[in-house]
């Protein structure tokens, strides 16, 4: 009789159990089920924007999602980050994230507003920007051996056009600064538009400018390409260098773009969102057109994302700590 009574009562608590037990699966299997909406932290018309609209048209025509794109911008892009790590993880909120907020400030600011690493779900990588080392015509160098003679020949007398703190630009001068050992002071701009105008102009030498950026002034002999800051050369300038090539291996970066929801947001979400992306930016036409940019899409897993903003982050930080750099 014991046995029987427990036994019902067993049965009875799983009964009572089922309906929490499916909550997660009745999410997924409805979603979505009113419009998604991508916060992008800049404003329309960049590399963020481009991404996060073509996913949203995309996505779209492939499932008859409603896909909304909002710029929240400011205070380099940690508004729109400290947003989405607030919002519900019920999958509707996606942010389109990018190395400063996710893998940078957490080093600068102390007072961040979020944790990149758990307040946030990886979904996919979707595109990366190398930079490239480039000089105005007029500057006395043709290879980055010849610019370091150059630059240590004078040290402190250089200075190199940055399209504001903690972006790729600042960064990846930093960067070369550490290894190569040499003295060039950073002038700072808002956004890269005139930080190259001023280096077109002449009146700053040197830039580390995206790849996507740079092409148009490389061929039209505005500015110098010295080298390129990612493992291969670019397919869009071939004759140009690497770092590595140069002797410079540690000299990586790369401007990248990925999506991330808030943390504990359902893992089969997560997936429907990665898949759908794959699919969406590995499409031939798509692929070519910001291959003619050159922006590679590594796309992947969402696992891949995550070990990849990890690795981002230790180097990173490494980089802020030996060079003592500090919020202005």
């Amino acid at each position: 009789m014991a046995a029987q009574l427990w036994m019902l009562n067993h049965a009875l608590l799983v009964i009572a159990m089922m309906p929490f037990a499916c909550v997660g699966a009745g999410q997924t299997q409805d979603y979505p089920a009113r419009p998604i909406r991508i916060i992008v932290p800049t404003q329309p018309g960049g590399m963020s924007d481009i991404l996060s609209r073509l996913y949203a048209q995309k996505l779209t025509e492939r499932t008859g999602a409603t896909v909304l794109v909002e710029n929240k911008t400011g205070a380099n892009g940690v508004l729109a980050a400290d947003y989405v790590a607030k919002s519900a993880p019920d999958g509707y909120t996606i942010y389109l994230g990018f190395q400063g907020t996710q893998s940078v400030l957490q080093h600068l600011d102390p007072k961040l507003p979020y944790d990149p690493a758990k307040d946030f779900a990886p979904v996919v990588l979707l595109a990366s920007n190398p930079s490239i080392l480039a000089v105005h015509p007029s500057f006395p160098a043709r290879t980055v051996k010849e610019f370091v003679e150059v630059v240590k020949a004078k040290p402190g007398t250089y200075s190199y056009a940055s399209a504001g703190f903690g972006t790729t630009h600042h960064l990846a001068a930093e960067l070369f600064k550490l290894a190569a050992d040499v003295d060039i002071a950073g002038v700072t701009y808002r956004g890269a538009a005139p930080a190259n105008q001023d280096v077109i102009a002449g009146h700053v030498p040197i830039v580390f400018d995206s790849i996507g950026n740079a092409m148009t002034n490389v061929r039209a002999g505005t500015v110098r390409a010295l080298a390129v800051t990612a493992t291969d050369r670019s397919p869009m300038l071939p004759d140009v260098p690497t770092m590595a090539e140069a002797g410079y291996p540690d000299v990586i970066s790369a401007a990248w773009f990925a999506f991330f929801v808030p943390a504990k947001t359902p893992p089969s979400i997560v997936d429907w969102l990665n898949q759908h992306a794959n699919a969406i930016f590995a499409a031939p036409d798509i692929r070519e057109r910001f291959s003619n940019q050159g922006v590679a899409l590594p796309l992947g897993s969402a696992a891949r994302l995550g070990g990849y903003v990890d690795e981002e982050t230790r180097r990173w930080g490494d980089l802020v700590r030996k060079a003592h750099i500090q919020l202005p």
